[in-house]
């Protein structure tokens, strides 16, 4: 009988401060909190059949070494940089790295914001963003992210 076939393993980081969603400025990120969030997606997770991998940290160098310490095991990635997200240069050279598709995520529509919120250095790094969804924005990449990683020709 052959054996079921691996499931992909998929990154999903979230930077700094998200550790406080549903708390933090509920009027532009929501009610839901991180739990909440990370359940959703383990159930879309579920149902796409894939398995994540979901780290939040508050500091850059803990998402750089988590991704090179999943590298070789990854089909893809989804973060959201959030307070990294204009200077975080070394996660942006980390991205570049790594040899698989890496979706940027956030949560609200930072051209509708502050004006140098609008300016993302992770961008030139990643393979595309999605944002200004709320949590939608998350289940968005992944499925998106699910179906490039499983194109045969891979080709965006």
């Amino acid at each position: 009988m052959p054996r079921p076939a691996a499931r992909e393993k998929i990154l999903v980081l979230h930077g700094p401060n998200l550790n406080y969603l549903g708390r933090r400025e509920p009027h532009i990120y929501g009610s839901m909190s991180l739990e909440q969030l990370n359940e959703r997606l383990r159930a879309l997770a579920a149902k796409i059949e894939v398995e994540l991998i979901i780290v939040q940290s508050n500091h850059e160098g803990v998402l750089v070494d988590t991704f090179y310490q999943h590298m070789a095991e990854l089909a893809g990635a989804i973060v959201n940089p959030a307070g990294l997200t204009q200077f975080g240069v070394s996660l942006h050279d980390t991205i570049k790295t790594m040899p698989f598709p890496v979706i940027e995520v956030h949560i609200s529509n930072r051209h509708a914001r502050e004006h140098w919120r609008g300016h993302s250095i992770i961008s030139p790094a990643v393979k595309g963003t999605v944002e200004g969804l709320g949590w939608r924005s998350y289940t968005a990449a992944l499925r998106t992210l699910v179906e490039i990683v499983r194109e045969p020709n891979k080709q965006s």
